[in-house]
């Protein structure tokens, strides 16, 4: 306590002494010392001072800047002033003015002048009150990094665009690269921003651009071509009609020149700003696809602007030089560029899919991925002209060995449209390859071949006809159930009857009654378009009659078809149109959604209840999953940096929704929370899918990560209530996996726990399947399977972290599906007028009470929860919290409980003073696998409901002292 009063009085001189020096530079008109300017930041920091003082302080800095023009005494008043403006609100405004006074910007120093402009950006307080004639003198000071400043950040300056654009032209010629380069950025925002319908303007400022295509610095041309892009678009619309192609043809030759620039940086702003343009015509799109010139184009030149020419020539074979660059990041640019073209011309799509299918024979999966997407972008635009010679290189994709790949490869597939038998055949072939090869990939095979078939009814029925005797039983009148590809040839028969063509003959009907033995197979792989009841009916239908309605099964129309409803034509002779994105599949929704929603039979008016509600945030947080399930292929890739990188941004987006409506909070909190376990399970997934051994400090940070990783999967499984047996199978298949890559490598696994929570969680999801009746997944079953294996095998000694790893194989994330919505179980903790002045009072080696004001949400009476108070790393003691005492026992899952409980901390130490952390835990039940082993507290982890809340207690004869905590 002596030590405390010490340190205050040592504190209280200090302060007084700065307080009389600031008073007597005041009275004797000086500037204060340097002693006093070193000591200032503590009062204006320190929430004690009186307004008074500060006052004191801006008069003394004020009258200290008319006096002192030391650049070292400036450099610490523009940190003094910040702070004020910073920690007082009240006085910013005059901060500000002395931060905005000719004593600073008049320096000479520009160093000093910097500063304050930074200080001035940063508050975002310098655009209303800076003139543009300080901003030109400013610009045109001997200081660079003043001049690059105040380029950077111009459009927070409130002037003219008349201004900016003469500021921004005439920096392009300033002898600084850097400046010549924000100079060209500002010339970019301005052209985004602004209003130009000046047609000299506009072509002055392209015209300066193509100029700085030639600059000797990469990053000024890679600025050149952004500015030649954005100001190119705008002469196109402001130029006459009958010229506008030929102005969108100049810009777009002059900006094909830069890619065979030497720096990649170049490179990739030239065939991103190529994807850019909007209006190109078909030769020139046709010789950028041939470095031949071609006969059309030979001696053809265009000039948008007088004293500006530009051959065709130049662009010769300009996507062929990308495509093949050496950099996989140009080439990537090159294809999703070229997929925006394809558009515009049917002859230059099908001349642009020889070099895609070249593309299909990358090295890197991420290309050979935006090589399929670019082919199926042409399709929806029915611009695909697939011929027998590409047909082979497109189904070799089927056996690629990227799951991903053949997964999107399938998804063309289902809508596929052929006009010949033979090449229906052939992808017929692939598919059975596909499945013979990967078994694991056999429900979305057998979706596949569902779709396929259906929209081929004709070929179906011809192709059954020619395999049916594979498919009779034996001599012994036994079904073969072994064969895969007697399972696929069933479903293509199923798929016959429901075909959109017309006059399809019938399939016959004993074939119906052979894929009643095949039920639960076929049903999982058709669990996108019906459930198992659903499916037996229609076959027990179709075996006793040749002819089948939808009506009759009431099968909604929509499932049957990928979303859209539209085929992707496949050759010429069909020209169907088509409507779906790329990315949306009905085959991308979870199994267990899918089955679970289905095979309940819910009711309309059940279903609109549920699903109207928040049908729109549900609507955007169901895309935020489909997002997530597309970075994952990239975790699986082997690329965990940028997809993480896409999970931060969906957090970012989801912390964006609002949650005022009722129960859009759950909503909200249940997808940061899964957002934030799958950002953790991809960290500890790129480590531990690596090949190479750990080293010490890996192991650790591992650690470090499965520690987070399992809380993060503790707290999204026992802090929301409300979700479905099908959402909770998915949240329990994480912790599978989590499971697994623990025991997946020898140095960091925990043998005995980890096998012990696997065998508990898969128990748990067998009960959830065997009570929502849902088939369970590939992944799920070869988990069962192998436990069966090791529970069987009489070597028990050991874990065998190969076979871990090929489980691991057969993982593939479901997309996340919220049909309901979920309610967050969460609390509020508080002690009421506790804070370090006000403590509460205790006597040393006497329990102390703590009242705490405590607010639950959606925590259930049976709950068990508990009061963790903690002094230190040292001392925790743990006070279970009884709901049955608490009034308001009706057991609702929409309740609040608002109540006072007093937890006594007991042991108190022998000071004058300390401090307590406090939070309120959920105690987690799991089948005895998390048992934590403190005396007096809980049996199993805690998952606590809210952030700790600090508490400040006091010797009694010392609580009226505020000096305690000092």
């Amino acid at each position: 306590m002596g030590r405390v009063a010490e340190l205050e009085r040592r504190q209280s001189a200090m302060e007084l002494h700065v307080i009389n020096s600031i008073q007597q530079s005041l009275d004797n008109n000086q500037p204060l010392s340097f002693q006093a300017v070193a000591s200032l930041r503590s009062l204006i920091i320190n929430p004690a001072t009186p307004d008074s003082t500060l006052s004191s302080v801006l008069d003394a800095l004020t009258r200290s800047l008319q006096l002192n023009r030391d650049p070292v005494f400036l450099h610490h008043a523009v940190k003094l002033l910040s702070d004020l403006a910073s920690h007082r609100p009240h006085l910013s405004p005059f901060a500000l003015d002395l931060l905005r006074s000719d004593s600073l910007f008049s320096s000479a120093s520009p160093r000093l002048v910097g500063e304050s402009l930074s200080v001035l950006l940063s508050l975002a307080s310098i655009g209303n009150d800076m003139d543009a004639a300080r901003f030109v003198s400013l610009c045109l000071g001997p200081s660079v990094s003043v001049r690059q400043c105040l380029l950077r950040n111009a459009e927070k300056l409130v002037f003219r665009e008349s201004v900016l654009l003469a500021v921004f032209l005439g920096f392009t010629r300033d002898p600084y690269p850097y400046v010549r380069k924000e100079a060209l950025d500002g010339l970019v925002k301005l052209c985004k921003n602004g209003d130009f319908d000046d047609r000299d303007v506009i072509e002055g400022c392209y015209c300066r651009a193509v100029e700085l295509l030639r600059d000797a610095e990469n990053y000024v041309r890679s600025a050149a071509v952004r500015a030649v892009c954005e100001w190119g678009r705008l002469l196109v619309i402001c130029s006459e009609d009958m010229n506008k192609q030929d102005s969108s043809d100049a810009v777009f030759i002059q900006l094909g020149c830069m890619v065979r620039d030497m720096s990649l940086d170049v490179r990739l702003e030239a065939f991103e700003a190529l994807g850019k343009i909007g209006l190109v015509s078909e030769d020139i799109l046709l010789q950028t696809l041939s470095k031949k010139v071609l006969g059309i184009n030979k001696d053809k030149a265009y000039k948008p602007i007088e004293g500006l020419d530009i051959s065709v020539s130049a662009v010769a074979g300009a996507y062929i030089h990308g495509l093949e660059d050496e950099f996989s990041e140009v080439r990537m640019s090159a294809c999703y560029s070229l997929r925006t073209l394809t558009v515009f011309s049917l002859r230059f799509a099908c001349e642009a899919l020889n070099l895609m299918m070249d593309m299909l024979n990358d090295d890197s999966t991420v290309i050979r991925l935006q090589a399929l997407d670019t082919i199926h972008h042409m399709a929806t635009s029915d611009h695909l002209k697939v011929e027998k010679i590409h047909i082979h290189r497109f189904l070799s994709v089927l056996v690629d060995s990227s799951s991903v790949i053949r997964s999107m490869t399938r998804k063309i597939l289902k809508l596929a449209k052929l006009p010949q038998f033979e090449l229906f055949k052939l992808c017929i072939d692939g598919l059975l390859g596909n499945l013979e090869i990967y078994p694991q990939d056999e429900a979305d095979v057998l979706s596949a071949l569902f779709h396929f078939g259906r929209n081929h009814g004709k070929f179906t029925v011809h192709i059954i006809e020619e395999v049916a005797p594979e498919m009779e039983p034996a001599s012994g009148g036994k079904l073969s159930f072994d064969s895969t590809r007697v399972a696929a040839f069933l479903v293509l028969a199923i798929s016959a009857p429901l075909s959109h063509e017309k006059d399809v003959s019938a399939i016959p009907p004993r074939i119906f009654s052979y894929a009643v033995t095949w039920l639960g197979r076929i049903s999982y792989g058709l669990s996108d378009i019906m459930n198992q009841e659903k499916l037996l009916a229609y076959l027990s239908e179709c075996s006793r009659s040749s002819t089948i309605s939808l009506a009759d099964f009431k099968i909604n129309e929509a499932l049957l078809t990928v979303e859209g409803d539209a085929s992707i034509p496949l050759c010429s002779k069909v020209d169907s149109p088509v409507s779906m994105p790329f990315w949306k599949d009905s085959g991308g929704i979870s199994d267990y959604h899918h089955q679970e929603f289905l095979s309940l039979g819910k009711s309309a008016a059940h279903a609109e209840y549920e699903l109207g509600e928040h049908s729109e945030l549900r609507k955007y947080v169901n895309l935020i999953f489909k997002k997530v399930k597309d970075s994952w292929s990239l975790v699986e890739l082997g690329c965990t940096t940028e997809a993480c990188k896409g999970i931060r941004a969906c957090k970012e987006e989801v912390a964006s929704f609002t949650t005022e409506s009722p129960g859009s909070f759950g909503a909200v909190a249940f997808t940061l929370q899964y957002l934030q376990v799958i950002e953790m399970l991809a960290k500890v997934w790129g480590h531990l899918r690596a090949t190479k051994m750990l080293n010490p400090n890996g192991v650790g940070k591992l650690e470090l990560l499965f520690a987070k990783l399992d809380r993060r999967l503790r707290e999204i499984s026992n802090r929301f209530i409300g979700l479905s047996k099908g959402e909770e199978l998915q949240i329990l298949d994480l912790v599978l996996v989590a499971c697994l890559l623990r025991l997946s490598k020898v140095e960091i696994c925990c043998c005995n726990a980890a096998m012990k929570l696997l065998s508990s969680t898969v128990a748990h999801v067998e009960y959830l399947h065997k009570e929502g009746s849902i088939e369970p997944s590939n992944f799920v079953t070869e988990v069962k399977k192998s436990l069966h294996d090791a529970d069987s095998s009489s070597s028990s000694s050991s874990c065998q972290p190969l076979l871990f790893k090929k489980l691991l194989d057969s993982f593939s994330l479901q997309q996340f599906v919220l049909y309901g919505t979920p309610r967050s179980v969460h609390a509020e903790l508080a002690v009421p007028g506790n804070d370090s002045e006000n403590p509460l009072p205790f006597i040393p080696g006497i329990p102390a009470s703590i009242p705490l004001a405590i607010t639950l949400h959606n925590v259930l009476t049976e709950s068990r929860l508990w009061v963790r108070i903690s002094m230190g790393e040292e001392s925790t003691q743990f006070v279970f919290l009884d709901l049955n005492l608490i009034r308001n026992k009706k057991r609702s899952i929409n309740v609040v409980r608002e109540f006072t409980f007093v937890a006594p901390f007991y042991r108190t130490p022998k000071a004058v003073s300390f401090t307590v952390r406090a939070s309120l835990g959920l105690e987690c039940f799991r089948e005895n696998v998390d048992r934590v082993k403190v005396f007096g507290g809980p049996k199993c982890e805690l998952t606590y409901l809210c952030p700790e809340k600090e508490i400040f207690l006091c010797k009694s004869t010392e609580c009226k002292s505020k000096s305690a905590f000092t």
